[in-house]
């Protein structure tokens, strides 16, 4: 008598919400272990999804009747979708939550955050202990979508991992070069009155979110970030002279609030240097491009890919 073949164990089920460039940039690295379902608003994104590895869900955030579905689908969740543009609290991850709640199957969930939620500390350098003081609503709407997030997850034996993000760049991500702020000339604060801002390369931020499913403690936060400390001035000259463009004017802050957008001059109004030791020793990330230097020495050439921070 021959003993019947093993048949092999069911792949884990994961579900990416908000699979825009770094979700495009994850699917690759997590195709092979699990079964990857895709939460995305737009069904023309079907072929490019089932193309890559994944299972496409049509579904709207802004929608929650379009999301019955999510319900006991995924052991694992990967949120990387924004908050809706207003408001102090997100909608978006409020209406994802209730979804899956309605039939608890998840036991990891990786959300991407901000650094924003610390708001302005001066140029001051700290870690994850430090407490969050969003200084403005954009920030305001990730911070309740981590209280939210903890709340269910406690509640629900979830194994919760809280990612926070600072700018996004990489040389074939659409908008996340500088080489098209250079072009067009805008200009940079004046150093003395210059902040601090912090980077992650896309690719680096897809990885930390693989490492996070695999290795994140629950309930633990990390600041997703590379280990550059640079002024926004001086990374725009770095940026110009590895692109062999003119570096930018530097104007008085109150010139320059005369010149650029509320939004714009919202980024030049907060300072701090994020340490990365966590992301580094705990969930044991070798950043791929440990410098902004490194990262658009790479990527300054790169031909853009298409983006839709939504999915």
């Amino acid at each position: 008598m021959h003993a019947k073949p093993c048949s092999p164990a069911p792949r884990p089920r994961l579900l990416i919400v908000g699979c825009g460039d770094v979700g495009m940039r994850i699917l690759p690295l997590v195709r092979a272990a699990w079964s990857v379902r895709v939460l995305t608003s737009s069904p023309q994104r079907a072929a490019v999804l089932r193309a890559a590895g994944a299972l496409p869900l049509v579904g709207d955030l802004d929608q929650p009747a379009t999301l019955a579905r999510l319900g006991g689908i995924a052991d694992a969740v990967l949120h990387l979708a924004p908050p809706q543009p207003k408001g102090n609290e997100d909608l978006r991850t409020r209406a994802l939550v209730r979804a899956l709640a309605r039939r608890v199957a998840v036991r990891r969930f990786v959300y991407v955050s901000t650094t924003g939620v610390y708001g302005d500390v001066g140029g001051a350098r700290f870690d994850e202990t430090r407490p969050v003081a969003p200084f403005n609503d954009r920030a305001r709407r990730r911070v309740d979508a981590e209280r939210l997030l903890r709340a269910w997850a406690r509640a629900a034996c979830v194994r919760l991992c809280i990612l926070r993000a600072p700018g996004i760049y990489a040389g074939d991500r659409e908008g996340g070069h500088p080489r098209e702020r250079l072009q067009r000339g805008t200009p940079v604060l004046a150093r003395g009155e210059d902040v601090y801002s912090n980077h992650i390369h896309a690719d680096d931020l897809a990885r930390a979110c693989v490492a996070a499913l695999y290795r994140a403690p629950p309930q633990r936060v990390f600041n997703a970030c590379d280990s550059s400390e640079l002024l926004v001035g001086d990374y725009y000259d770095l940026a110009a002279d590895l692109c062999g463009l003119p570096r930018p004017p530097r104007l008085a802050r109150a010139e320059a609030e005369a010149q650029l957008s509320a939004q714009q001059m919202s980024f030049l109004s907060e300072s701090r240097r994020l340490d990365n030791r966590r992301l580094r020793e705990e969930l044991r990330l070798v950043l791929r491009y440990p410098t902004v230097a490194q990262g658009l020495a790479q990527g300054r050439h790169g031909p853009h890919r298409p983006h839709d921070s939504r999915g």
